[in-house]
């Protein structure tokens, strides 16, 4: 056989190989993006279980968030210095490992340091696993791939309040981390099995030697003080001092980090990545963005539940029309991008989740469910397409080289805003009853009011992707 009818099975066997190991990689990631929501309905039942009150289990909550946050930017450089095939092994085994010690865990101090553990798991698989796709990924593959890597942080927030509501009503609260080890187990079956040997050749010009720890330092000290600013805010009631210096310290401390990588000769990141221009619209809009849509599945079971009187199940189950619209509408966004390409999936994305936001400020107990289920239905399908093509767009232009630096600061960026829209969420909430109080509203108001809050932030972050060139993208969709 000639090697001209050889190369299309070659390209096809390797197609398929990238789309393999992009699930294995989405499957750990739907592992993280659930536990890092799971635990919030099962509050009540470990308090009691645990005996503390329930405000301290936020504690558990804050230490996952927090540990992945600081860990990210170590990632990079772990798997450029002993490569991606094995610190992703490494990632699931204690990913999994450390979730049976907090099912197992019999006061809250044992959980608080399982749940550490886990997070450094967590850390490690985020940003890998994604770092492994993408190196073994050519670009005319990259919308298909990025797309299997993306459902994850779609599916997982809107899937936690009912998976948690269902294991904590029906079963116990210990079951919401033992889900994880089954996955875990076949998880890392398949790693052994599909994750490339040649994931593990390690770059030398990669690797910082000596390693950067001044910037790694700054920045995860710096991300921790904002992390636990943010937190803090969601607390009442708030604790506004130490609020106030957990972020002044975070601030400063991100721009000391700043000033150091933008002067080292060899920091663990090039900022100097932002000065593409795609990337930097996906790093500042869609970070936004992520931001904004994040808050969405804490406020809308919080309304069922406190305005409406629902049931936890009730309100999960409800929340699932969200991810409803995100699988209707995900087998067609590769053919969207690139049919209409990026600029107007985006500006189209914001302004029909701005529309859905307003809408849902108008939800009251009387409302037909019909009418919601429309609404989450077209919100979930905006939120579908909004996250794929900011993730796509994001390396568009970025060269193989520079992926490791590139991935590690948009995992970073992506797991505050993540992390920080339930802050968001909580305190527009906070806000609206306060104003509400003042105005003699009812408690419908505090809902209203965190609606129009989100949907405003969201209208702002129209801005960047409303200023992207018509053909940015271009390279990925052939346009």
């Amino acid at each position: 056989m000639s090697t001209a009818d050889q190369s299309p099975r070659a390209i096809r066997t390797a197609s398929r190989g990238t789309q393999a190991l992009a699930l294995l990689v989405a499957g750990c990631f739907f592992m993280e993006n659930l536990d890092s929501t799971i635990v919030t309905t099962a509050v009540p039942s470990i308090s009691r279980d645990l005996h503390v009150d329930a405000a301290s289990v936020g504690v558990a909550i804050t230490a996952y968030v927090m540990t992945v946050a600081v860990l990210i930017p170590v990632s990079g450089w772990l798997a450029d210095r002993f490569g991606s095939r094995t610190i992703l092994l490494t990632a699931i085994a204690l990913f999994t490992l450390a979730s049976v010690a907090c099912a197992l865990s019999g006061s809250l101090p044992m959980l608080v340091v399982a749940r550490i553990v886990q997070g450094v798991g967590g850390a490690m698989m985020v940003p890998v696993g994604r770092m492994t796709v993408l190196r073994v990924t050519a670009k005319e593959d990259l919308i298909r791939a990025v797309a299997l890597l993306t459902w994850p942080a779609l599916v997982a927030p809107i899937l936690a309040p009912f998976v948690g509501g269902l294991l904590t009503t029906y079963a116990s609260w210990h079951w919401i981390f033992l889900v994880n080890v089954p996955l875990g187990i076949i998880g890392f079956a398949f790693a052994m099995r599909i994750v490339p040997r040649r994931a593990d050749e390690v770059d030398p010009e990669r690797v910082p030697t000596p390693p950067d720890w001044l910037g790694l330092s700054l920045t995860s000290v710096g991300i921790a003080s904002l992390v636990w600013a943010t937190t803090l805010l969601t607390i009442t009631p708030v604790d506004l001092v130490q609020t106030v210096i957990a972020a002044v310290v975070g601030l400063i401390l991100l721009g000391l980090a700043v000033r150091h990588l933008l002067r080292a000769p060899k920091p663990f990141v090039d900022l100097r990545l932002l000065r593409i221009h795609t990337y930097g619209v996906a790093l500042g809009g869609g970070s936004v963005y992520r931001f904004v849509i994040s808050a969405i599945p804490f406020v809308l079971p919080l309304l069922y539940q406190a305005a409406f009187g629902w049931t936890p199940v009730q309100a999960g189950s409800a929340v699932l029309f969200l991810f409803a619209g995100n699988l209707a509408i995900k087998p067609t966004t590769t053919r969207m991008l690139r049919t209409f390409g990026f600029r107007r999936l985006l500006v189209a994305a914001h302004l029909v989740g701005v529309a859905c936001l307003v809408a849902m400020a108008f939800f009251r107990a009387d409302t037909p469910f019909g009418l919601m289920v429309v609404v989450l239905v077209i919100s979930g399908a905006a939120r579908s397409v909004g996250f794929t093509a900011y993730n796509t767009i994001t390396y568009a232009d970025v060269e193989k080289p520079q992926m490791t630096g590139a991935n590690v600061l948009d995992s970073t960026i992506q797991q505050i805003a993540v992390g920080s829209g339930i802050a968001l969420g909580a305190i527009a909430i906070s806000a609206g009853l306060a104003v509400g109080r003042g105005l003699g509203a009812g408690g419908d108001y505090a809902y209203d009011f965190a609606f129009v809050v989100i949907a405003a932030i969201l209208l702002v972050a129209l801005v960047p992707a409303w200023r992207l060139p018509a053909a940015a993208g271009g390279s990925l969709t052939r346009r």
